[in-house]
């Protein structure tokens, strides 16, 4: 797949403090890419020079092709914003927020009209089209924004914690609207604390630490490559003795925990394909078998840790 953000050596230093230090990192089109660090790492900055917002001490950007110092107005056509706050005007209803967002891309009126409407209604924001975004919830003005970063129909979309301090009901909302966006061809940029919603949703993500990126990879690879000794539980319709499975090719170790068997294996693969084969020379039926990876949570502990002396 073609890569629709490549950023390359992107430095950004406030003072003395260097907030991002030679990022380098792509994002393939058609993909869901997670962006996960710990409070003060860099995440915001990145995603802020990312689109243009604050300028790059050094790197380079380019969006969709564009280099976004010199063709900042071409890229940004063609993506869409949703910051961790709300930038809708709040004497404005939303009906004019996104009558002025129109305007700002460039949109035929009737068109800007057709795509409020399908947006509002989709978003549950349409029978209070025309009330002042000044007594909305949170979860509203979230939803309208979403709504006003989607209405020049862009081809990639950033996401700057998207959910954070949501009610269930705009969470799910957003999330599903994400999903059908990304299941028709949006690509996504998402920034975020959440590790449960970054593992259902992503199909990468780039954990970054104090300004670096220390992994980029699928949810599943990285929790796999945090942990080389791997953990297998398993039980059987009938009695073994354990000096029987610790002797089979790929398992180091063995435990019983109540009618259970907790394995742990340096090549998982080789451990559940001599496991299956001993059920069948025993004559027994492999009742549950489960790999025990980490959690996603886990390897962002693991990763964002700070360095001991």
């Amino acid at each position: 797949m073609p890569a629709v953000i490549e950023a390359r050596d992107l430095t950004k230093a406030f003072g003395a403090v260097i907030a991002v230090d030679h990022v380098s990192f792509e994002v393939r089109q058609g993909e869901i890419f997670g962006f996960l660090g710990p409070n003060g790492a860099g995440k915001t900055t990145t995603t802020r020079m990312l689109t243009g917002v604050v300028p790059m001490d050094g790197g380079s950007v380019r969006i969709l092709g564009y280099d976004i110092r010199k063709e900042p107005v071409q890229a940004k056509q063609r993506f869409g914003v949703v910051p961790e706050t709300s930038n809708a005007y709040v004497d404005l209803t939303a009906w004019q927020n996104l009558m002025l967002m129109g305007e700002i891309y460039g949109l035929d009126r009737n068109r800007a009209e057709q795509r409020s409407c399908d947006l509002l209604q989709t978003l549950g924001l349409y029978e209070r089209r025309d009330q002042k975004v000044q007594g909305y919830s949170k979860g509203m003005k979230q939803r309208l924004i979403l709504a006003m970063a989607l209405l020049h129909e862009p081809e990639l979309l950033f996401l700057d914690e998207p959910t954070s301090g949501l009610d269930v009901q705009s969470t799910q909302m957003i999330l599903v609207l994400l999903r059908e966006l990304n299941a028709d061809g949006t690509t996504i940029f998402l920034t975020t604390h959440n590790m449960e919603e970054a593992n259902r949703l992503c199909d990468r993500v780039g954990i970054i630490r104090s300004g670096r990126i220390v992994a980029i990879d699928a949810p599943e690879r990285l929790k796999t490559a945090i942990d080389r000794i791997h953990r297998i539980e398993v039980s059987f319709d009938g009695e073994i003795a354990g000096d029987l499975l610790s002797g089979l090719a790929g398992i180091t170790g063995t435990a019983r925990t109540g009618d259970k068997w907790q394995i742990t294996a340096e090549d998982q693969d080789t451990a559940i394909r001599s496991l299956v084969a001993f059920s069948r020379q025993e004559g027994m039926a492999i009742l549950t078998l489960n790999t025990l990876a980490p959690s996603l949570d886990e390897v962002f502990l693991r990763l964002t840790e700070k360095e001991r002396p």
